[in-house]
């Protein structure tokens, strides 16, 4: 007699069964782009720098591990067209719409597509790595960079800053907590390939 209780293997089965067609897909790039929005309220301001600490860049990277690099892209670029809309997905310290993206953190939001598809594309194409949960740090890693470089040299344009003073204000303070949202999403991950493939 068969239990009525769904195994591990029908889960993951049924899951990848969503992601292969296109109404999942769908719907797994509009959930994602909300797990983006309730991340972005995870915000707490910093009084030295319009740039606040926020939980999106943990939800961009997993996001793009997750989704792959088509995807990921994708949900990122309907993320930002939720808020060029006005909708209430960016972080709340700031204004609504399209002034939000032309502002001082525009260049950190416009990075999330290409972050998103750095991400999706390591952990897919790399071979130099055995281990998932090295690969997926790699992978936010590289990611990261796109964001920062993106965030930092916008704002450094918008605010006319030097690169010592959008370093000390974009870069230098988030950098421990990126590692912690980098590792974060890695453990996710890594642990998420390893259910679905037992």
């Amino acid at each position: 007699m068969q239990s009525a209780v769904p195994s591990h293997t029908g889960v993951a089965h049924s899951a990848k069964s969503l992601q292969e067609s296109i109404p999942g897909k769908a719907l797994l790039v509009v959930a994602a782009s909300l797990f983006v929005a309730a991340c972005a309220h995870v915000s707490i301001p910093l009084p030295f720098t319009p740039v606040p600490i926020t939980l999106q860049t943990f939800a961009v990277i997993l996001i793009g591990m997750l989704l792959g690099p088509a995807a990921g892209f994708v949900t990122m670029v309907l993320y930002l067209a939720q808020g060029a809309a006005g909708l209430p997905v960016f972080s709340p310290h700031g204004p609504a719409g399209v002034p939000h993206l032309l502002g001082p953190t525009g260049g950190f939001l416009f990075s999330y597509p290409l972050a998103a598809a750095v991400a999706g594309w390591v952990v897919r194409r790399t071979n130099m790595v055995r281990s998932r949960f090295a690969l997926a740090i790699l992978a936010g890693v590289l990611a990261s960079v796109v964001v920062f470089a993106l965030g930092a040299g916008w704002l450094a344009q918008v605010a006319h800053l030097s690169a010592a003073s959008v370093w000390h204000l974009a870069v230098a303070p988030f950098l421990p907590g990126d590692a912690i949202k980098i590792t974060a999403a890695a453990s996710i991950f890594s642990s998420l390939q390893r259910w679905t493939r037992n």
